[in-house]
């Protein structure tokens, strides 16, 4: 008979259908226990539609039915509810004063690297009203959903993403809401969905100071904050509320980025500054945290995103913000 770690690695080979994880990278396998010739495994189904259970409890079977001495298998399904088996070690918010900054950018972009890095990693789209998230990434939805919680969708590269526009019926469609229905989707988005094994959860907020970012700060366990800015002295301005505003909920600031820094000309070499003087070291000052990057007006980088290949980029200014985030990111 095969012990309990070797049906665990079995079941390594069993992937949880729309996210294409395995049961224990979705943190799903509640128990095995071994009797006999007889092997028992319970699983969490939070998340999973009947027929998905139904599926994988065949896979379950099939698998386990190759190992030595296995004569029966009993799969069971224990009612479970997402927020009660998620462990997500690490969760970064990305924020900043005003709109139009490159937020949600550079949540992805954050996002990117730590994957590249081999980390499990996902994205919570908080900006509801104002959501670009899988556009960037190419993902469209509808996300499975289930009596007692959602599957994210999974981008190219295997980041788990949620968005308030992957349930709408178009992307073009507006969210009209206010602002407790917003504050109020945003925690369904942390408790409802199956996240499952993360080691960094990347929250892109809302711009300003108000109720939806705030709801992010105070419901959700920020392990770190980013903020976002670029050169103007009105954004910088706005960005220093938003500073005190982390301060103010007691959230660690893990460094700054200025965004929009400059457009590089390759045919004279020449880095102009279109939005004016960079700010940077001054909003890290600020902030007391790191500079961790100045990224550039890219055209190749907003063709991506129009693509939804945001994943493919690369460039000497984003490889050194990659390498300045792992410095800061906490690691548990």
């Amino acid at each position: 008979m095969p012990t309990v770690a070797e049906v665990k690695t079995a079941l390594e080979a069993v992937l949880v259908p729309g996210v294409m994880r395995s049961l224990d990278k979705m943190n799903l396998i509640k128990d095995v226990g071994i009797e006999g010739d007889k092997v028992n495994v319970s699983i969490a189904n939070a998340a999973l539609m009947k027929d998905t259970q139904a599926g994988l409890a065949g896979k379950i079977k099939e698998i386990l039915a190759k190992l030595d001495g296995v004569k029966e298998i009993v799969v069971t399904f224990v009612e479970t509810k997402p927020k009660d088996i998620n462990q997500i070690k690490n969760i970064i918010a990305v924020m900043s004063g005003k709109g139009g900054v490159g937020k949600s950018l550079v949540a992805s972009l954050t996002a990117t690297s730590l994957r590249r890095q081999n980390y499990e990693v996902g994205v919570l789209d908080a900006d509801i009203t104002g959501p670009s998230i899988p556009k960037m990434f190419g993902i469209s939805g509808p996300p499975p959903i289930a009596e007692n919680g959602i599957l994210p969708v999974q981008t190219h590269s295997g980041i788990e993403v949620m968005s308030i526009n992957l349930l709408l019926p178009t992307e073009d469609d507006a969210v009209i809401w206010r602002g407790p229905l917003i504050g109020h989707t945003i925690t369904q988005f942390w408790e409802e969905v199956l996240w499952g094994k993360l080691d960094y959860l990347i929250v892109d907020l809302p711009p300003g100071t108000a109720d939806a970012p705030l709801t992010v700060l105070q419901q959700i366990p920020i392990s770190g904050i980013i903020i976002v800015f670029t050169p103007q002295d009105l954004t910088a301005m706005v960005v220093r509320k938003a500073v005190k505003m982390a301060r103010q909920m007691n959230k660690s600031i893990l460094g700054v980025v200025e965004n929009m820094s400059y457009l590089y000309i390759p045919e004279i070499k020449k880095k102009m500054e279109i939005f004016g003087k960079s700010n940077g070291e001054e909003m890290a000052k600020t902030a007391e945290a790191p500079l961790l990057g100045q990224l550039p007006i890219d055209p190749e980088l907003a063709k991506l995103c129009d693509e939804g290949n945001i994943e493919r980029y690369n460039s000497e200014a984003y490889n050194t913000y990659t390498q300045k985030l792992l410095d800061v990111l906490p690691k548990k």
